[in-house]
């Protein structure tokens, strides 16, 4: 029997990506879209998986106890798994993700967080392959501009978009935060 859950999957949703040090970036609604869905899933009694980014690299904003390493405001609280890591995958992080999605019996995951074309679409590829069913809620996420190697810059909207390009039905289903909301109380198939 599949499980009826539905887990939310909140990668890297932390203070550090708000400094302009990053560079220009897009979505301004991402972390109160985040937000939304963290109350949303708890007011549904639906598991929350936070994942922290804990760098390793010297004077990171992100490493351990750094300012920057804590979550935004409204997105820590009750979650059922924090997962950390140094990588992009939540998949690589400690505890194991997938053991626990696992021993959950849990198929259906809805990731959202920062930034989109990196953690969020690296954990979003590794979901699709290992066979999960994916949600990508793409306005609950945002990235930066992106420099390619001559130098010459991709605005953050192209990348956003690139990156959902890249992922929707391939890897996963990208939605809207209203999507994800409204899909919530539906059963899944």
């Amino acid at each position: 029997m599949t499980s009826p859950e539905r887990v939310l999957i909140v990668v890297d949703a932390q203070k550090a990506f708000a400094d302009p040090a990053w560079g220009p970036r897009d979505n301004p609604d991402a972390e109160a879209n985040i937000v939304r869905l963290i109350d949303v899933w708890r007011a549904a009694e639906q598991p929350i998986v936070l994942v922290r980014h804990d760098s390793i690299e010297p004077g990171s904003p992100l490493a351990p106890g750094a300012p920057g390493n804590a979550f935004h405001d409204g997105v820590d609280g009750r979650h059922e798994l924090l997962v950390t890591k140094s990588v992009n995958s939540a998949f690589y992080g400690d505890p194991d993700l997938h053991a626990w999605l696992q021993s959950r019996g849990a198929r259906h995951l809805t990731i959202c967080g920062i930034t989109t074309d990196h953690c969020c679409s690296t954990t979003a590829r590794m979901a699709g392959n290992l066979g999960y069913d994916v949600d990508f809620v793409l306005d609950a996420t945002h990235c930066h501009d992106r420099a390619l190697p001559d130098g010459s810059v991709i605005a953050a909207e192209q990348v956003a978009r690139a990156a959902a390009a890249s992922l929707h039905g391939e890897f996963a289903t990208v939605i809207t935060t209203e999507q994800a909301v409204r899909s919530l109380g539906r059963p899944r198939s």
